[in-house]
């Protein structure tokens, strides 16, 4: 059973930085694909960002697009999400979700993510101080 679970979240005044990351079991890592959503109070939930581990690609929602950073360790079975120029608009519970195991990893983040993952962490709050 695949497992991911995230860290990282807290307060931070706008335009600051933080790193989320998200620690996955169960699975073959370097198969496997991760997705990052959000939601905020009041809004529904959407895909931030996703990253292919089998190969290596990224993909990000328009508005954090060179503000924020999915990377992977090998590893350590972690996947980062770094934050940087947080804006008020970015305060939400950050989650992290992958396919129901790595055989759909090389094709999860083009053909599921953002509307779709099977396994979900437990999610982390993050909070922007204007």
């Amino acid at each position: 059973q695949v497992q991911l679970v995230e860290s990282g979240g807290g307060l931070v005044q706008a335009g600051g930085s933080l790193r989320l990351s998200c620690l996955v079991s169960g699975d073959t890592f370097d198969n496997y694909a991760v997705g990052w959503f959000r939601q905020a109070p009041g809004k529904e939930r959407e895909g931030v960002s996703c990253i292919s581990n089998s190969d290596g690609e990224t993909y990000y929602k328009s508005d954090v697009k060179g503000r924020f950073t999915v990377s992977s360790d090998i590893s350590q079975n972690t996947v980062y999400l770094q934050m940087n120029f947080l804006k008020p608009e970015d305060p939400a519970i950050y989650y992290c979700a992958g396919p129901l195991s790595s055989y759909s990893g090389p094709y999860f983040c083009q053909m599921f993510w953002p509307n779709k993952a099977d396994h979900w962490g437990q999610g982390t709050q993050v909070t922007v101080s204007s």
